[in-house]
């Protein structure tokens, strides 16, 4: 025991009473769009794995190759005896494939996100930071972290973040963007093309999170940054969900990269990659461009769900990608929705605040290009059966 544990405790009471407890249970992906969990294999409506590339046999075996030849660690962080001529290789591979100067791997989105805002924001004191109310939470991280106040802009609202940035930050030395591609609880996207219009003519840095476009959405799956090539100084993506594996980078100039190397904290004092890892971002970035038709089945199951959804008589909101929200409203409803799915062999996890606001308690639906449209015919008529 230790001498907090009755803080704790208390801690976790509050949560029970709230309806909030979280607990880990065991789970492995299978192929097809299912999951093994609890002793049985059900179709899997939550995982983040889009292009079903998680259990690919060129990922797998590329993996194992890398390990092969080079070890299972990589034994320092970066600046000291941890980059390969593979991490360099595949940085320069990374910037060629979102269209910009330089690329940089990091261990996670959320270490990005967090090591890199803060970093950003150290170099101009006094910058104006304007937001999407709906970022995530690393981001949200990262400007704590810098101690910068932001200018939340209402979501998607382009109007708005004009307004805010005429009033708050024309005097500022510098003025800063932060936004989501994919968003990932509403599944709604951002107009790229006009964000970049308003950060060319407003002068401001220009910082997007492609987490849940990078493979899925825009140009061979470069995400909707490809779509205004050039257009945005800053893109975060990550490789553990339609690519299949862990880690994360961003791309912009040489010259910011060149930067964060020197600034990025959570880049200089963290362990490198290791081989695997690097093994299978290599070989997913062999694949992702050639799966146009994966992409194209993926996005006919997202307009299939949202037209049952709509059907059933339940919100989607704006949902126009691979994540459908069923939004339920109460918590214990939405918890309760899941797990009679769960029972009928559906895995459709409800997401509850403080993640989504109040009164908004939902099954996050993600889809994924190994779902057959059967799935989702399933998923919709237990719905319907169990409500």
């Amino acid at each position: 025991m230790s001498r907090l544990d009755s803080f704790f405790t208390a801690a976790l009471d509050r949560i029970d009473r709230a309806g909030q407890r979280r607990t880990l249970r065991p789970a492995a992906l299978e192929g097809g769009g299912r999951i093994h969990r609890g002793g049985r294999v059900m179709v899997d409506f939550s995982s983040n794995d889009y292009l079903g590339l998680a259990r690919h046999p060129l990922l797998i075996a590329r993996a194992r190759d890398w390990t092969e030849a080079h070890g299972t660690g990589s034994g320092a962080s970066r600046l000291v005896t941890g980059t390969s001529e593979d991490h360099l290789a595949l940085e320069a591979r990374i910037a060629r494939f979102k269209h910009a100067e330089a690329a940089l791997i990091f261990a996670s989105g959320w270490q990005a996100n967090a090591a890199v805002i803060p970093a950003l924001l150290a170099t101009v004191p006094g910058a104006a930071v304007f937001t999407d109310r709906l970022i995530h939470a690393s981001m949200h991280a990262g400007l704590a972290i810098s101690g910068t106040r932001q200018h939340r802009f209402r979501h998607n609202d382009l109007d708005h973040l004009e307004e805010l940035l005429a009033g708050k930050g024309a005097q500022a030395p510098a003025r800063l963007i932060l936004t989501e591609s994919v968003f990932s609880m509403d599944g709604d996207r951002a107009d790229i093309a006009r964000l970049a219009d308003i950060a060319e003519r407003h002068q401001a840095f220009l910082f997007v999170d492609e987490a849940h476009a990078t493979g899925v959405l825009g140009p061979s799956g470069a995400g909707l940054s490809a779509l205004v090539p050039g257009g945005i100084d800053l893109i975060m993506g990550t490789f553990s969900k339609a690519l299949g594996g862990f880690g994360a980078y961003v791309a912009g100039s040489r010259v910011m990269i060149d930067y964060l190397v020197n600034a990025a904290s959570g880049f200089i004092f963290t362990t490198a990659p290791p081989p695997a890892v690097l093994g299978a971002i290599d070989a997913a970035l062999d694949l992702v461009p050639g799966m146009d038709a994966e992409r194209a089945h993926l996005a006919a199951l997202g307009e299939h769900l949202r037209g049952g959804l709509a059907t059933l008589g339940i919100d989607h909101g704006a949902s126009s990608t691979q994540i459908v929200p069923a939004v339920i409203g109460p918590e214990a409803a939405a918890l309760d929705l899941s797990r009679k799915l769960e029972e009928q062999g559906l895995l459709a996890s409800a997401i509850r605040p403080p993640t989504v606001p109040p009164g908004t308690s939902r099954l996050r639906l993600a889809l994924r290009a190994t779902h057959s449209r059967a799935d989702v015919d399933s998923l919709l008529n237990t719905i319907e059966a169990c409500r």
